[in-house]
């Protein structure tokens, strides 16, 4: 039944970007190239366990001291390619409003640190253990957190797949977030898919929104939602036909 059951998937946000997101593209970039250089080849023994044992966060070695730089290098490799294309999916949906709050450069900074941050979480709660963790999703999970402080209110679409219908619906960023960190959270505490650093996504959407709390404070606090209401200061972006239903209608017939 698991793979027929509905899935929600958010596609683009109502809030444009005034400014190039460089370090968007540069993070897109450079881990969508890495990925290709060990794509096709990760079958093969004597390349994914020496890639894993020098760039992946262990944290039975971060537990005792060593090898600290992979709490940065596992956030650029990937298990697959559904793996990559769901986090730069989210990379390049709320990426770019941050970066044009936070500049090129705080964005990196960031960035980063988020993914640190959801990976010492992970590794802290299991610090004996010698499973390898990767993916960029600590990092964007705080992208997330932050987006969410300062913009709850922002439209994001999201696609509602049904077998084989889809539906786009527009929901607030406060509740299409909101869900997935309560998903994560629910999957921490049960469990959920034992091949998954769910802990890693609640650190890092944490670590997010408590890295944004200056610049929200910054911009006026719980005042500062109160005069925008929790929307961009901007028009939002409009989009065509899109959101049109695939289901095809069936005429009643007399």
């Amino acid at each position: 039944m698991g793979n027929r059951a509905p899935m929600l998937i958010p596609i683009r946000d109502h809030n444009p970007s005034t400014q190039k997101p460089y370090v968007t593209w540069g993070l897109m970039g450079i881990n969508i190239l890495i990925f290709m250089a060990y794509w096709g080849r990760m079958d093969d023994i004597n390349v994914f366990v020496p890639l894993y044992n020098t760039w992946a966060l262990q944290p039975i070695d971060v537990s005792h001291g060593s090898e600290f730089y992979t709490l940065l290098s596992y956030q650029f490799l990937h298990g697959g390619f559904m793996h990559l294309a769901g986090n730069m999916l989210f990379l390049w949906i709320f990426g770019d409003n941050l970066e044009e709050e936070l500049g090129h450069l705080g964005f990196l900074g960031f960035y980063l640190m988020s993914g640190v941050a959801a990976g010492l979480m992970q590794a802290l709660a299991d610090p004996g253990s010698y499973i390898p963790i990767i993916g960029a999703s600590g990092a964007i999970a705080g992208v997330m957190g932050g987006y969410m402080l300062l913009f709850p209110k922002a439209k994001v679409d999201v696609l509602l797949l049904i077998i084989i219908f889809f539906k786009i619906f527009s929901f607030r960023a406060w509740l299409v977030l909101g869900v997935w960190f309560g998903f994560q959270l629910w999957s921490t505490f049960t469990g959920g898919d034992s091949g998954v650093a769910w802990l890693a996504h609640v650190g890092g959407f944490i670590a997010g929104a408590t890295l944004m709390l200056p610049i929200w404070w910054r911009k006026g606090g719980f005042d500062f939602w109160q005069r925008s209401q929790g929307h961009p200061d901007h028009p939002e972006t409009k989009y065509g036909p899109l959101t049109r239903s695939s289901i095809p209608k069936i005429r009643r017939t007399r």
